[in-house]
């Protein structure tokens, strides 16, 4: 697509992600990108870095062609009250705040703005995300818009919004299952020998290794499994003692917990 401006209303810690990751990405010019916030000594990383930096959320919204909004829930209908006074049909607006669902959005800003939903995760810093993103009324070539811009934050796929919650929690609330996970491989790996940065290191390499082969391979993660499971062998040994101590139905109880917790 081609390249858009691109301002982030609130520069906190997904908002000033989102725009790191946008540099980091190498697809934006930081001249495009402007980041708002009422304490913008606190990017003063960005201004450096040639980003626009200021607290004028209005002015910001009407220089860009894209407007991510990263504030705070409670926020939210504050900066689409200010939105509104200069937003046109040709901008396309993006909010990554958590539980705004798009109905409410609209009866702030109407119906002619493209309007999105983005639930990006922390790894957005590094490009690495994983976002789900839900329209009310964006066309084919927007939502080709706004998936291309996570797309170089990450992963990107459009969802329906009455599966954000569910997004969120795999996603976002996924992060930290994940890094549990390596947590306790990398005790298990001081256990039988290794000191604690080596034990991570191996532990979280592993775990980028095996997600690696899924994304690239497109199989099940039972078909790999198996590739490493030999008769009477160590592998499955391990596998099966921790599905006696809980290991799987621990972990779906542990996403539908959350879940039920956001719902």
């Amino acid at each position: 697509m081609d390249k858009k401006k691109i301002a982030i209303i609130g520069g906190g810690n997904l908002g000033g992600s989102i725009a790191r990751g946008l540099l980091k990405s190498r697809q934006y010019k930081p001249e495009d990108i402007t980041v708002t916030r009422r304490k913008i000594e606190l990017l003063s990383d960005l201004t450096k870095r040639g980003l626009n930096i200021h607290s004028d959320n209005e002015l910001a919204i009407k220089d860009a062609d894209v407007i991510i909004i990263a504030v705070k829930p409670k926020v939210v209908d504050k900066i689409l009250n200010q939105a509104k006074q200069v937003l046109t049909k040709d901008k396309i607006v993006i909010s990554v705040a958590t539980g705004i669902e798009l109905s409410h959005m609209q009866a702030i800003i109407g119906n002619e703005i493209p309007l999105f939903r983005a639930m990006p995760n922390t790894a957005i810093a590094i490009t690495e995300s994983m976002t789900c993103i839900a329209t009310a009324n964006g066309s084919v070539d927007h939502i080709d818009k706004v998936i291309d811009i996570f797309n170089h934050l990450g992963k990107a796929i459009k969802i329906s919004e009455e599966l954000m919650n569910a997004s969120t929690v795999l996603a976002a609330c996924g992060i930290a299952y994940a890094l549990r996970f390596i947590r306790a491989a990398s005790q298990g790996g001081i256990e039988i020998g290794f000191d604690a940065i080596t034990a991570q290191t191996i532990a979280s390499q592993t775990v980028r290794g095996a997600a690696g082969l899924l994304i690239k391979g497109g199989k099940h993660p039972e078909w790999e499994i198996d590739k490493v499971t030999t008769p009477a062998g160590i592998t499955i040994a391990g596998l099966n003692e921790m599905e006696h101590q809980g290991f799987s139905s621990s972990l779906i109880k542990g996403v539908l917990t959350s879940f039920e917790k956001i719902e």
